[in-house]
């Protein structure tokens, strides 16, 4: 690859999200928002190999990307039509690329729009926003890339049909609008958190923007208890990072020494405040399992019969597959081998979910059924994606 290209690579990666708020904020049209920034990549291809990587290469590709859009925009309409573009072409310091922080947070409420299907909603934000491909995105929804991609196309159409404010909504809407919000934002944590050697590079970049997004939404609602659990749910997980450098471990495996302290310690008093505003909700729950884990690094152990009450209650208030899945290995250190297999074969769809299947062969390791347990660890190695998470279940397996 030659430094042009690496230098456009590394600029997508870095920079796609922010720079596609930008222009979508001013555009009010996503899918336009998203030609524009293509083809502005795709000028750099062309032209850096002469010219030379600019100093700023976010700079350079939003000034391209302002030139795309106003091409696109005054080939489609009249001129009295194409004068708000010709305005945004003007409005150079507006649109510099660090110019409004924020604007990602604004992109991800739009993508909230009452006129979208909830089950496309966060789908959209993680491909907009934080840059997802279709590919990447599909599995996690139990679609192929061809259905998700023609869901989001449909989406991005609705939101210009519907002329979607680009905007972060009055304080009346976010109530409304939230939870769709935090659960984009957790999702790119999730992703990002698999970042290990071994995995997808492009997931790395994911843990950043997911705690900068958490942190603004705290920021921006400081007297919402959500938000804030969100923002210490997420420190609670990436302070272990560490413990992760030389490959996937799992949690129980991990050296507490290596967890990163000072965030633990930033989590504990975010919840803190969450917990004095009275109103507990599912983040806090999801946190709140977190800060029992990460407990361990003062106290040695793990408090599973405190992770059973939790988790109980996660399941009551935000019942899902993998919070089932949860709570049976839960169960399986509180109530033994036979409690954790009854309560996970009780749980529905799990017959392609993969964590259903690495947890069911640990139950049979420890219920002394080995062959079957090999054959369930084979399973869930089938079923893995991730490089790193392939990798230490094949040792597992190789190890008997």
């Amino acid at each position: 690859m030659t430094g042009a290209a690496h230098a456009a690579e590394r600029a997508a990666r870095d920079a796609y999200a922010r720079l596609l708020a930008l222009l979508a904020a001013r555009t009010r049209d996503l899918a336009a928002a998203e030609d524009a920034l293509s083809a502005a990549f795709a000028a750099a291809l062309q032209a850096w190999p002469q010219s030379g990587v600019p100093d700023r290469p976010e700079a350079w590709l939003m000034t391209a990307a302002k030139r795309a859009a106003g091409a696109a925009r005054a080939r489609a309409a009249t001129a009295a039509a194409a004068l708000p573009t010709l305005t945004l072409l003007q409005d150079t310091e507006a649109m510099e690329p660090d110019a409004i922080p924020d604007r990602r947070l604004a992109l991800l409420f739009a993508c909230t729009h009452p006129a979208l299907d909830p089950a496309v909603q966060t789908p959209l934000m993680l491909q907009t926003v934080l840059g997802l491909t279709a590919d990447r995105i599909a599995p996690a929804f139990l679609m192929t890339p061809a259905a998700i991609g023609q869901r989001l196309s449909r989406a991005k159409a609705r939101l210009r049909e519907e002329g979607a404010s680009f905007e972060v909504p009055e304080r009346a809407e976010l109530a409304e609008r939230l939870p769709q919000v935090m659960e984009s934002v957790l999702a790119a944590a999730s992703l990002g958190w698999e970042a290990v050697p071994g995995s997808d590079p492009a997931r790395a970049d994911l843990s950043g923007e997911a705690r900068h997004l958490a942190q603004v939404l705290a920021g921006l609602l400081p007297d919402q208890p959500e938000p804030q659990a969100l923002y210490a749910l997420i420190l609670y997980i990436q302070s272990r990072t560490a413990a992760r450098a030389a490959g996937y471990v799992p949690l129980s495996a991990q050296d507490p020494a290596l967890w990163d302290h000072g965030m633990i310690a930033q989590a504990d008093r975010l919840m803190a405040a969450a917990g004095a505003m009275g109103r507990l909700g599912r983040f806090q729950l999801e946190a709140a399992i977190q800060s029992v884990h990460a407990a361990r690094a003062r106290t040695g152990r793990t408090d599973w019969t405190a992770l059973q009450v939790l988790h109980a209650a996660l399941q009551k208030m935000a019942p899902s597959r993998g919070g089932a899945v949860a709570q049976a290995a839960v169960l399986l250190e509180t109530a033994g081998p036979q409690a954790a297999l009854a309560a996970l074969e009780a749980v529905p769809g799990i017959e392609a979910f993969q964590p259903a299947w690495a947890l069911r062969a640990e139950i049979l390791s420890r219920a002394g059924q080995g062959a079957a347990a090999q054959a369930a660890r084979a399973r869930a190695l089938g079923l893995a994606t991730d490089p790193g998470l392939r990798a230490w279940l094949a040792r597992r397996l190789a190890g008997g």
